[in-house]
Order: structure tokens, then sequence, then C-alpha cells
């Protein structure tokens, strides 16, 4: 069985890959349920990368 490795993005680049989302707006959308939830490793948050895009499959466009 082929090992996969989880890659986790910060909060800047979240933020980029949601279109230049600001850190306010994306902490918006978390707290109405918009985006997957972050884990935290430290004092820093880091959102799975292949949650965030099989969210935004989910998604329509503009629906963020």
């Amino acid at each position: 069985m082929p090992l996969t490795l989880t890659r986790y993005i910060t909060l800047e680049q979240l933020g980029e890959k949601l279109g230049g989302r600001s850190r306010s707006s994306i902490y918006r959308d978390l707290e109405n349920g918009r985006i997957p939830n972050p884990i935290r490793i430290g004092s820093r948050l880091y959102w799975c990368e292949e949650e965030v895009d099989d969210f935004l499959k989910t998604r329509r466009l503009g629906a963020i």
C-alpha cells in the first residue's frame, strides 16, 4: 500500500488558494463553516491541503 504524505498549508497559503482572501475573511468563513477546520501545531494554524481542495471542488464558484 503506497504511503501518501499529507501536506498542510498556512493561513497565507490558504488565502492565496482562495483567490487572495484576507485573514479576517478567512476567519469569518471559518466561523460560518464555509471552510474546513484547521489543526493547531504550536501556536499556528494549518489546513490540510487535500481537505481544502476537496471542499472547494464541492462548492460552486461564488458560494464562499
